[in-house]
């Protein structure tokens, strides 16, 4: 049965052998036939991830046991360490195999959009030549795609953790492709450095996790048992948050979570891409991947990752609500809408022994598919979002809501699919943002009716500040002057085809049964039969209040309303604009006290010690050989009197 998918290696092989051929002779190939190969090349892999989700989930379907069976067709041990080994392969999966369709779907509209995006036009829209460093950027595309595909069938943590530090070092090059402005160079150098420091927190837990455990497996499920290990009460659940706080980093939680906006000043595209369906979801998905033993070894741990991405949730949301930049907006939105996924799997309740596959997934672990479900919806109209935004960037060459206003009349289809969009992650029906989210809210009212109210507060504040952003773009005041001076035009089809593609799959993904694929414990889970309509009901109706709104203050030429709820408030929109001044007390600590005091006295010390020490052994060495010279002269009766006094003080030592 594994040897039918001996070919998955060629999902992770394709963007590989993309990368080196473009990185290596890519300068050697026009731009345009650098990106065919690149695109071509993803638009493979894509095609041979759905055919395996189609052979995986409908040709080989569920076991006698009624549950989809895990499938390593690739394996091998790459460091043979007695007991403990090291191990890489291709481990397929339900939620394995879904990410691999997430992100080769993403990443192969991504490749198509940018033939768009990266070119360079005239005052008169009309193609003039692609961006330079067009075929290192489909190299670095290649890369990253490779670097996530690899992450999401690992089968072992270990694996895990070498292709999430090659996501960073992808994204790190792909944020900082424009090396020759500030901004850029900036933004890429504080989100290497941020998921570094929660990368080494990802590291010690995976070695405490080896050490005690002498597995790197993602589960102790062996032979159909579970093992024990000594110290598994302590030492399992501080592992899991530590690799938790890895999780953190890269998914942009609370606080870690300062990385996120500044990479927006990379080319939309890696937003879309990077910032929107792939690298900020593999929090979630480590936590996801985890979860058997979260769930038996650390449930009162993962409750605190609920309540972390419940705050991360409400920050972000409300730091959304006074941006003016629109991908900025966006990016705060992702990062709220990645806390709802956290905020999913935290709540899940260990499972009672002896209860229904029903009753499991139904009333304790419902998160883990809501939480799954989210991120397959979010990521298909957030990389929507993203390239609509880089549409409206492309047009009036700004990324700031006061260049913009009235843009329906000049954009018509990214008009209507950022509104589809709009609508999807606010939570409105028939949309696919309106199942996933309604099961996430269901699931944190089984946990706790606090946290079921704030998370449908959230959702409330979601639904009102993409109007905002909304109106602000399409309706609002329109900058004539700017307008008449930048002439905005509808995208190229290169554009516009990607926002047709995903708005296509947002219009539908709501009516997957997401429950039958994925579950907590394997077996299929028809949510749609359990759908708490009242909920939904509610939440929509709280939805559209938000929307209704928004349309109040913002849908005007003239806002007036805004304004005076600026004026009544300066100090909070202030606070809310500047992200609560939370960039400005890392720069404090790290500049004023941690640069100045402890890395200025470790600096002193070094060179005055440290430095100073072996600087005296130079010293020293220079002038002992300065005045022994003299022996090495070539004089024989100089050699013979050493000779004659070296054997008489030796002995006099001898005698005495």
């Amino acid at each position: 049965m594994e040897t039918q998918f001996l070919y998955t290696i060629l999902i992770l092989a394709l963007p590989f052998c993309s990368f080196l051929f473009l990185g290596l002779f890519g300068h050697k190939l026009s731009h345009k036939v650098a990106g065919l190969i690149g695109t071509t090349i993803l638009g493979l892999a894509f095609l041979l991830s759905l055919y395996t989700a189609f052979e995986y989930f409908f040709g080989i379907g569920r076991n006698a046991q009624g549950i989809y069976q895990a499938l390593v067709p690739y394996n091998m041990t790459w460091l043979p360490l007695g007991n403990l080994h090291f191990d890489m392969g291709v481990l397929l999966d339900p939620i394995s195999v879904m990410m691999l369709i997430v992100i080769s779907t993403v990443s192969f509209m991504v490749h198509i959009y940018s033939f768009g995006y990266m070119a360079e036009r005239d005052e008169n829209y009309k193609f003039e030549e692609y961006e330079h460093g067009f075929q290192r950027f489909y190299a670095y595309l290649s890369l990253f795609t490779m670097s996530m595909l690899g992450l999401v069938v690992a089968t072992n943590i270990f694996q895990m953790y070498l292709f999430w530090e090659l996501v960073g070092v992808s994204s790190y090059l792909l944020i900082g492709f424009f090396y020759t402005e500030k901004p850029a160079i900036a933004a890429s150098k504080k989100a290497f450095i941020v998921t570094r420091f929660a990368d080494l927190f990802f590291l010690i837990g995976i070695l405490i996790y080896g050490y005690y455990a002498q597995t790197f497996s993602f589960s102790f499920v062996e032979t159909g048992s579970v093992r024990e290990f000594a110290g598994a009460a302590f030492m399992l659940p501080t592992a899991l948050f530590l690799m938790f706080i890895g999780g953190a980093g890269k998914s942009a939680m609370f606080p870690l979570h300062i990385w996120l906006p500044d990479a927006m000043e990379g080319p939309t595209p890696v937003s879309a891409l990077i910032h929107a369906a792939t690298m900020v979801v593999a929090g979630v998905y480590q936590v996801a991947r985890m979860f058997p033993l979260w769930i038996a070894y650390a449930p009162d741990t993962l409750h605190i990752v609920a309540w972390v991405g419940a705050f991360t949730a409400f920050y972000a949301a409300a730091v959304a609500c006074a941006q003016s930049d629109i991908k900025r907006v966006l990016a705060f939105s992702t990062i709220s809408q990645i806390a709802f996924m956290m905020v999913a799997l935290g709540v899940c309740m260990p499972l009672p022994s002896g209860a229904s596959p029903e009753l499991i997934n139904h009333e304790f672990s419902i998160g883990y598919m809501a939480s799954m479900f989210h991120l397959f919806t979010h990521a298909m109209f957030k990389a929507t979002l993203f390239l609509c935004a880089g549409c409206l960037i492309h047009a009036v060459h700004s990324n700031e809501m006061s260049a913009m206003g009235g843009m329906r009349k000049y954009m018509p289809i990214t008009h209507w699919t950022f509104l589809i969009a709009c609508l999807a992650i606010s939570g409105i029906p028939p949309f696919s943002g309106f199942f996933s989210k309604d099961e996430i809210l269901e699931a944190s009212f089984a946990y706790s009716p606090v946290m079921g109210w704030v998370m449908t507060g959230i959702a409330a504040m979601t639904a009102f500040y993409m109007f905002r952003l909304y109106y602000g773009i399409f309706w609002g005041t329109e900058n004539k002057e700017h307008h008449a001076e930048c002439h905005p035009h509808e995208s190229p089809l290169a554009m516009t085809f990607p926002l047709l593609f995903l708005t296509a799959i947002t219009l539908v993904a709501g009516f997957i049964p997401f429950g039958k694929i994925i579950s907590a414990d394997g077996f299929a889970y028809d949510f749609l039969a359990h759908f708490n309509w009242f909920l939904g009901a509610k939440s929509c109706v709280i939805a559209l209040v938000s929307i209704g709104l928004a349309t109040w203050i913002y849908k005007g030429e003239k806002q007036p309303v805004a304004d005076k709820m600026q004026n009544a408030a300066p100090h909070l929109h202030r606070w809310a604009y500047k992200r609560f001044y939370l960039d400005e007390v890392y720069q404090f600590i790290t500049h004023r006290i941690i640069f100045k005091y402890i890395s200025g006295t470790i600096a002193k010390f070094d060179r005055k010690y440290i430095d100073g020490f072996f600087n005296f052994l130079a010293w020293g060495t220079h002038e002992l050989g300065f005045q022994i010279r003299g022996f090495q002269s070539g004089s024989i009766q100089k050699y013979a009197f050493i000779f004659f006094l070296g054997a008489l003080a030796l002995l006099l030592v001898m005698i005495l």
